[in-house]
Parts: C-alpha cells; structure tokens; sequence
C-alpha cells in the first residue's frame, strides 16, 4: 500500500513538477511539461481519502466538507515543500499537488532580464506578475522577495493562500500570513497589513476588488505592493483592473494606475528544444511617461507598440521579443514560440528577416 510521502517522494525523484491524483488512474506526474502516467493499480477512493486525510487536520477538514475543495501547503522535512489542491471530480475526490524547492530560485536563475532588479528596489508603487496557470508567476514573485530581503533593509510583509517559499530573515525581516492558518480570511489580513508596519507587501493574487482597492492604496502611500494577476499581456492586465469598477470609477483609477503602476511582467513558461527543461519568455512593461499618458487616456491599444519601442531607454520587451530571442539563440523551437505568442504575425515576420526558416503550416 502506498503512502502519499513515499508518491511526494518519487516524484521529486523523477524531476516532476506537479501530480495529479484521482480515482480510476495511477497516479500521473507533469514531468518537463509532458503528463506521465506510472504503472500501477488504479487509484481508488479510499487511497486519496488516506492521502488527504494524512495532510488535513480538523479544521481543514471542515473547510473542505463545506466548500468541497482546499488549498493547503505541506512540507517534508529535507525533501521539498508542496502546495496541494484537494478537491472533487466525478462525484469523487481528487488531489493536484505541486513541488515548491526549499531554495528559492534567483531572477537570474529565472533567465528574468536585469530591469526586473530594477523594478524589485523601487521604494513604493504596483509591481504586478501576470500570466496564465503554470507559467511560473509565483516562483517569479518569490525570486523578487528573495532580491529585495538580500539587497534592502526593511520590511516584507506577505499575505499567501497557501504559503509556497519560506523567506528567512536577510537584510530584511519577513513576516508570512497564510489564510486559513494565520487569519481567517483574505480580508482580514488586508485589513490588518497596515498596522504591521510594511515596506514592502507581497498579496499572492489579486482575486477581487477589494484585493485591488487595498494594492492601490497601499501602493499610493509609500508601500512596494507586488501581486499577481491571470492576464495575458500589459494591456490585458490594466483592462481587467479596470473592469472590476463600476464605470462611473474608471477615470479615476484609470489615473490611480497611471501615477502608481511601475511594471507588469507577463510571462510564459516554455519546454526547451532538447526537451530536458523549460524557460520562462516574458513582456516587460515599465511605466514610463508615454505608458502612463496611455493608461490616464484608456488608450491601452497602444501600450504593445510603446513597450516594442521602449528596449533601448527603458529594456521594456514585447513577450514576441523575448520570444524571438529564445528562437534566435537556439533555445526553444519556433512552433513552441508560435504557440505562446500574442502576435503571431510580428513573432512570423521577424523570425524571416532574421533568416530563420518559418514553417508554412504556420
């Protein structure tokens, strides 16, 4: 009978990201970005009963019945840390479980450019990381914590559900609210973060308008706020925050955004040609004062042409230059760039001057 460490250990042993479990299948691992399923029996209900219930303590336990699903974090000690979903499919439960390292990566090691250093020491403001499901933002917000607690002495407050990376003090000192544990609810804590006297807030998604509303204000009275969004592009981004006001408050958070926003990073995360790992490709927004003319008029359209020319003065990039990069030097293939580009056409034509052969399925 298999015990849920010993699957949390043999897949940190084959290099697997995530696990899926639930009734019916063995066990199926994300290893590389490709679903693989281990040879085995069948998964049946009481197995992930046992799982979850080796995890989930009482009042997880309550959560869960009531809501009929949980995010919980889970660590064993000298192996990894692991942010688990459990939940319901088919009238059954099921569990998604993803590896979190000890070690929190570098932005170097992200292969992230150095402007995202940059934006990680500005004094107050909203950074924001944004992408699909996947596409590594909470690691990338954890490499920007890990940069500011070893280059700033302050304070980094962070509000997480679950908590993935654990910070230890540097030149910084850390402090990591997890909902459910450490406050009752999101809300809360959002309440609380301003007598906790922070330089620096980490909020691990932006989910609502009342998560927006207190990124504003915090960011306009001197905090670093760094959050995350699912959003596709720069563009994108400021549009969904928009659309969370009633349309009688979009003028004024329109010019909120302007004064406040220092940058957005849009990422992807990409299997690399010789298959034995992934990269992250990323669009580079910084506010500069052409981009916060453009978010004060709503004229977001305009934003992809002002980050395209802004490599030089600012080392803005377009996602497809970060991209076309990532093609030029070899590193992914042009059908992996074709697939996560929001330009096809411009990702295409300039992969052709450049002498790269473009395939005509394409």
């Amino acid at each position: 009978m298999v015990e849920f460490n010993d699957l949390l250990a043999l897949m940190i042993e084959k290099g697997a990201t995530d696990l899926h479990i639930k009734v019916g299948k063995p066990p199926i691992f994300r290893i590389k970005g490709k679903i693989t399923m281990l040879q085995g029996p069948p998964v049946i209900p009481d197995d992930i009963k046992r799982f979850s219930c080796s995890i989930m303590d009482e009042e997880h336990t309550q959560k869960f019945e009531k809501r009929r699903w949980i995010d919980l974090s889970y660590s064993i000690r000298g192996l990894s840390r692991f942010r688990t979903n459990i939940y319901y499919q088919r009238g059954t439960m099921a569990m998604a479980v993803r590896a979190i390292p000890f070690k929190v990566p570098s932005i170097d090691d992200l292969g992230l450019p150095d402007v995202v250093k940059d934006l990680s020491l500005k004094s107050n403001g909203l950074v924001l990381v944004t992408g699909p499901t996947g596409s590594g933002k909470s690691t990338t917000l954890a490499s920007i914590i890990d940069y500011i607690n070893s280059n700033r002495e302050c304070h980094i407050a962070t509000i997480e559900d679950p908590i993935e990376y654990l910070f230890q003090d540097k030149k910084a000192t850390v402090t990591q609210r997890e909902v459910g544990q450490d406050t009752k609810t999101m809300n809360d804590a959002l309440i609380a973060i301003f007598r906790q006297d922070p330089d620096v807030i980490l909020l691990g998604e932006l989910r609502d308008l009342k998560d927006v509303k207190v990124a504003l204000q915090a960011a306009e009275t001197g905090h670093l706020v760094l959050s995350t969004l699912h959003t596709t592009s720069a563009a994108q981004t400021i549009e969904r925050i928009l659309t969370l006001f009633p349309s009688e408050y979009q003028s004024q958070v329109r010019m909120q955004l302007s004064l406040c926003l220092q940058g957005v990073i849009t990422q992807r995360l990409l299997k690399t040609k010789d298959e034995l790992g992934r990269v992250a490709a990323a669009e580079i927004m910084i506010n500069s004062p052409t981009i916060k003319t453009y978010i004060e008029k709503g004229n977001t359209s305009n934003i992809y042409n002002a980050i395209s020319s802004g490599v030089n003065v600012y080392r803005m990039q377009t996602l497809e230059q970060s991209l076309i990069a990532l093609v030029a030097n070899d590193v992914i293939t042009f059908q992996e760039a074709y697939l996560a580009c929001n330009n096809p056409d411009i990702l295409k034509r300039t992969l052709q001057g450049f002498g790269v052969e473009v395939p005509e399925m394409m």
